[in-house]
């Protein structure tokens, strides 16, 4: 099957339609959640996943259990063949509320699927990429490209060597970014 036809193939109409609840999420680093749905979905087709309709699919709603907890999951059962091993995915990658954030992304790291590694990678260049001074301080900004390097980095290893390299370029910039908003010079300068 050709890619092209590997996308033909992708039923994805129903799981927009369930994103769209995210339209009214806000982002901190502006935009909203849907949006952000989307970029990560397309994150994954650059990537050329196309024949992971599954990781494609929970790629759409991979934030709609934590941000609109109302979700009727029973609706999304409902969706179509694959709903719900989506619906596990999308599971996988949820934080549960009473979770802490680092126990969460270690549990992932050392026992989730690889498709959570590969979605959690996707997501975190989505939220990389969106990530600015102008909603987040310098402190939070460092502190979230380190907690990138101790949890996400090693998933990007384990799962996609080009992830990986995009993930380390990214976490150079961002400390470079950091460091000019923060009034010193860039290391390294000169390059």
């Amino acid at each position: 099957m050709t890619e092209t036809e590997k996308i033909k193939s992708l039923v994805l109409a129903p799981y927009i339609i369930k994103a769209t609840a995210l339209i009214g999420k806000k982002r901190g680093v502006g935009g909203n959640q849907f949006r952000h749905a989307m970029a990560t979905m397309a994150i994954l087709l650059d990537y050329k996943l196309f024949d992971d309709h599954i990781l494609l699919k929970a790629a759409v709603i991979h934030d709609l259990l934590e941000d609109v907890p109302e979700t009727n999951v029973f609706e999304i059962r409902i969706i179509e063949g694959q709903a719900d091993d989506v619906l596990a995915l999308v599971k996988e990658v949820t934080r549960p509320p009473d979770m802490p954030k680092e126990l969460y992304l270690k549990n992932i790291l050392e026992n989730g699927s690889y498709r959570a590694k590969v979605l959690k990678c996707a997501d975190r260049i989505s939220n990389l990429t969106d990530l600015n001074t102008d909603t987040h301080s310098v402190k939070k900004i460092n502190d979230y490209l380190d907690e990138t390097e101790k949890w996400v980095l090693p998933m990007a290893q384990q799962v996609n060597q080009n992830m990986f390299r995009e993930l380390s370029d990214l976490i150079i910039s961002r400390r470079k970014y950091a460091r000019c908003a923060s009034g010193l010079e860039p290391e390294n300068a000169s390059e």
